[in-house]
């Protein structure tokens, strides 16, 4: 049973492509190390041959979860979306209530997360307090330093 994530076509689209380069360059590369290791002689002793067969054991797990989550990858049309409440590929302003600080964030999908670019995951604390409220609304959310508290300014797609 595959857990469905909700990407932007852009994210999906990316995670296609990394897909697709680990199943058409890593996997060849993985599978030539393995030929090169075996034919240096005796497997029982062979540290490179084990190194390159464990390698090629991780390549395979992560495309088999890529994989998997790519079978439970939902597009989110955005222009169905309500603006009223926090939701996923949401654009958030919040205001940190104790320091005055304005962030704005974006909500997408965990693979799609990359806080130097405000895109935060919808299962990050932030993200997951933030579901769900409107303008005007205040976020008290525990993160591991403690509960932190937003006012909610603005929400757009």
């Amino acid at each position: 049973m595959s857990k469905v994530s909700y990407y932007t076509a852009e994210g999906l689209k990316k995670l296609r492509e990394e897909l697709n380069y680990l199943k058409d360059i890593e996997r060849p590369k993985a599978s030539q190390a393995i030929g090169e290791a075996r034919d240096k002689g005796d497997l029982s002793e062979n540290a490179e041959y084990d190194a390159a067969k464990e390698a090629q054991g991780m390549l395979e797990m992560k495309i088999s979860k890529m994989e998997e989550t790519l079978s439970g990858a939902r597009v989110i049309d955005e222009s169905q979306l309500d603006t009223s409440k926090v939701l996923a590929l949401s654009i958030v302003k919040i205001k940190n209530q104790v320091n005055g600080m304005e962030m704005t964030y974006t909500l997408v999908a965990e693979s799609e997360a990359d806080i130097t670019s405000g895109k935060i995951s919808i299962n990050s604390p932030i993200g997951k307090g933030l579901l769900g409220k409107s303008v005007g609304d205040t976020a008290e959310i525990q993160v591991p330093s403690g509960a932190m508290r937003f006012d909610i300014l603005e929400i757009s797609r």
